[in-house]
């Protein structure tokens, strides 16, 4: 890909440097909103006086590693990290899909922030882990990346710079499904339905995210941006995510009432038809049985 001229959005947030206790300790706004009611009990100025102390542990100490996660970086490792090329890559194609849904989206698109970090981090979502792979939180409009991603990327056969951009990609387009209301309504119908039609609805959901990562696909090709070879590289990682390939390589039979994301086909037949379209409304999974 052809990114490094491309305006590299603002919208990230590096927490690669924290530590394990920054990421799973909740944030102190929240204590403070109970201290008047704490106040009104022994017990309760027993445990402000308690909490106030573990605070200032975490403060002078940076932490302990207690709870058995392994810190992945220094501060001083982090503080290198801060313009890596990695970093530099996210924030473009980040860019470019602002660019691409700003347009799409005329006057209502508010872009999501992409949330940089190492193996757990806190989210509006819980606690996220770097095992479950990039995912977005519609509950504080935030993507959550691990770059080593990247190298499971590798080990499923999916290399490249564009591979690794469809998946941003696609979480954005998770993200355009929070502001057009769609994962809302389907939020609300999983609620109602059995696991069988749950998962089914959350398969449309993640193919039609597949096939905005197509719209998008389809800008920046005519901006440019795109190699010979990027195209592929976008169907292998499609591709390589599939659920019947993933339970194959796991060593599970095929069950596509288990399917959450979508067959390899079908999620590869959606990023294509959105790359070819370069139009949302070419989009519409739940308009098919």
């Amino acid at each position: 890909m052809r990114w490094k001229n491309s305006r590299q959005s603002s919208n990230i947030e590096d927490r690669r440097g924290d530590s394990p206790t920054q990421a799973n300790t909740p944030p102190v706004a929240g204590l403070l909103r109970l201290v008047p009611l704490l106040m009104r009990s022994k017990i309760g100025r027993i445990v402000l006086v308690m909490a106030g102390l573990f605070f200032a542990y975490q403060y002078f100490t940076g932490g302990s590693n207690s709870v058995g996660i392994q810190q992945s970086h220094s501060p001083k490792t982090a503080s290198v990290q801060l313009n890596d090329e990695n970093k530099q890559f996210v924030a473009a194609i980040l860019g470019s899909t602002e660019s691409v849904w700003n347009k799409q989206l005329a006057g209502k698109y508010q872009p999501p922030t992409l949330v940089l970090y190492n193996n757990v981090t806190h989210t509006g979502c819980g606690t996220g882990s770097a095992q479950t792979g990039p995912f977005y939180c519609p509950a504080d409009q935030k993507i959550y990346l691990d770059l080593g991603f990247i190298n499971e990327l590798n080990k499923l056969g999916a290399s490249g710079d564009f591979a690794f951009a469809y998946v941003i990609a696609h979480e954005v387009g998770h993200h355009v499904q929070k502001l057009l209301g769609t994962s809302d309504k389907v939020s609300q119908l999983q609620q109602r339905s059995d696991k069988v039609t749950a998962n089914l609805l959350s398969v449309k959901l993640e193919l039609q995210a597949d096939c905005y990562a197509g719209v998008w696909g389809y800008y920046v090709n005519q901006q440019g941006m795109l190699d010979a070879g990027d195209l592929e590289e976008g169907i292998n990682a499609a591709s390589a995510v599939g659920d019947d390939r993933l339970q194959k390589m796991a060593g599970q039979a095929v069950q596509p009432d288990a399917f959450t994301h979508g067959s390899s086909q079908q999620r590869i037949t959606w990023f294509q038809k959105g790359f070819k379209s370069g139009d949302p409304s070419s989009c519409d999974t739940f308009a098919r049985p």
